[in-house]
């Protein structure tokens, strides 16, 4: 009887044949901002990264958007005509109407300039959020759509997002900005994608991580920036518990459709790619992913009899509390809803995995499966919707350069957005993936860079103006904003945007 993963590779499943980044050219090394903040550079850079971008002020979510559409087109020769979806995923909207449509409007234009024809009349223009999950669901409604009613055609999915924080908050070095497109195809050139045995999951979690838009009215949320901003609403601890939750139950579901156990799949995969709003958090959920592995196998095992000895946890309440589906918003409520309130729903499986990171089997799975475009993706900072693809980008041109055949591998991404929601999906590389990796241009994306002193991040992050000297270059700008608001006629708010060479 052949396995859900035999016959998945015998049929074409619809996939991503091209990626391409963007940027902003803005940087805050993080061991600069160390200096400037008193933190410590060791703890930082292992547990967040290297440095982070900072959008310029003539730009948005859509401008970075729009920039990336048009190089993927460039790079991978696209026929605009042939799209028949353009999909955005983001959670830095500026406009509660218009979306993925914006970043339309400034892709025809460039091309009409290019001499190149427009995109489709005909395409489907949607947007997608739920926090930095909004680009996962916008790449399967554009696998749906090519698989389906868009057969012979392409689409396009753009994540693109800005993440800030108030400056002295706890998620101020996990600040970042940047966008990344996906060519989708019915036939893919890159990537398959497996929905079909792909996992989802999804519970209210209140307070997790939140934009509710009445903070806006609150004088002393207003106070704490001096400029138009969207300093999300968090707490840190509570989140952590419910990222490490929710990954572990869409991997769940994922191997339970696949047919196969947890750890066969982890001895399986060649490359395993997570959501990464700092470097530590995908290395955190995978241990924590490992450690329920270890407990639910169906025969006694002296590793994690080991580990649990060291960890001093009980074998048995660990594998009872991997039978729970624990519910962390009803016990927050029960608790009396306030900071305190927030509890660990898998204490001792937690525990148990801050042993298992130290582990050397885990650390040779970390050597083995979380190692392509690893190194690369700390230069990024949290790019919310666009930090898994931006990953993903990173390892394919990572493997490129390392000349790592990647033909047929097996690699799975798991995507998170907070609330909360997760999916876990099953990706194969397609024979012929090199020609469609070298077109990526990651590391060029990262060379234009202008790194930026104290005075200058605090001024471009308090909204004062600053002289940056990083004039745009090959890429869309904001070119007024309007301002005329009469009966006749209102453009109050309306950004309009054009290309700078």
């Amino acid at each position: 009887m052949k396995t859900a993963n035999e016959t998945a590779a015998q049929r074409c499943n619809p996939g991503v044949s091209g990626l391409s980044l963007y940027v902003p050219q803005p940087r805050v090394p993080l061991r600069d901002w160390c200096e400037w903040t008193g933190n410590s550079w060791d703890k930082v850079q292992a547990v967040v990264g290297r440095s982070f971008r900072r959008p310029a002020p003539y730009e948005d979510a859509y401008t970075m958007a729009a920039t990336a559409v048009l190089r993927l087109i460039r790079n991978y020769n696209i026929d605009p005509r042939e799209v028949g979806q353009l999909a955005l995923g983001t959670e830095s909207s500026k406009d509660n109407s218009a979306g993925a449509v914006i970043v339309r409007g400034m892709v025809d234009r460039e091309l009409e300039r290019l001499g190149l024809p427009r995109l489709s009349r005909n395409i489907e223009v949607p947007e997608f959020k739920h926090a930095c999950l909004g680009g996962v669901y916008a790449l399967k409604s554009a696998l749906r759509y090519v698989a389906f009613d868009g057969q012979h055609r392409k689409a396009i999915v753009v994540c693109s997002d800005i993440a800030e924080y108030e400056r002295g908050s706890t998620g101020e070095q996990t600040q970042g900005a940047g966008a990344v497109a996906m060519l989708v195809e019915a036939t893919p050139k890159l990537f398959e994608v497996d929905l079909e045995h792909s996992g989802s999951a999804s519970d209210y979690r209140g307070p997790d991580f939140r934009k509710p838009f009445a903070r806006h009215f609150d004088q002393d949320y207003s106070e704490r920036g001096k400029r138009l901003h969207d300093f999300p609403i968090f707490s840190g601890k509570y989140s952590t518990f419910a990222y490490l939750d929710e990954t572990g139950q869409a991997f769940d579901a994922m191997i339970e459709r696949l047919g196969t156990t947890g750890s066969e799949f982890l001895a399986s995969v060649d490359s395993l790619f997570f959501h990464r709003p700092y470097h530590m958090m995908p290395l955190q959920a995978l241990a924590f992913i490992y450690a329920r592995a270890l407990a639910r196998a169906p025969q006694p095992n002296a590793e994690f009899q080991a580990l649990c000895e060291q960890a001093g946890v009980s074998p048995e309440g660990v594998i009872e509390e991997c039978r729970n589906n624990p519910d962390l918003y009803g016990d927050f409520v029960r608790r009396g809803g306030h900071a305190d309130a927030a509890q660990e729903p898998h204490p001792l499986t937690t525990k148990l995995s801050g042993v298992v990171r130290k582990s050397p089997a885990f650390q040779q799975l970390l050597a083995t499966r979380v190692k392509l475009g690893t190194d690369s993706a700390m230069e990024l900072g949290n790019l919310y919707t666009a930090a898994l693809p931006a990953w993903i980008a990173a390892g394919f041109e990572d493997a490129l350069e390392q000349n790592v055949d990647l033909t047929n591998a097996k690699l799975a991404a798991i995507g998170y957005g907070s609330g909360d929601a997760a999916e876990a999906v099953p990706l194969r590389v397609v024979p012929g993936w090199r020609d469609a990796a070298s077109k990526i241009g990651f590391r060029k994306a990262l060379e234009a860079s202008v790194d930026l002193s104290q005075q200058q991040y605090e001024a471009l992050h308090d909204g004062k103006h600053v002289d940056l000297n990083c004039p745009p270059r090959d890429q869309f700008v904001i070119a007024r904003t309007g301002s005329t608001y009469e009966n006749a006629f209102q453009d109050l708010g309306v950004d309009y945007y054009e290309f700078a060479p």
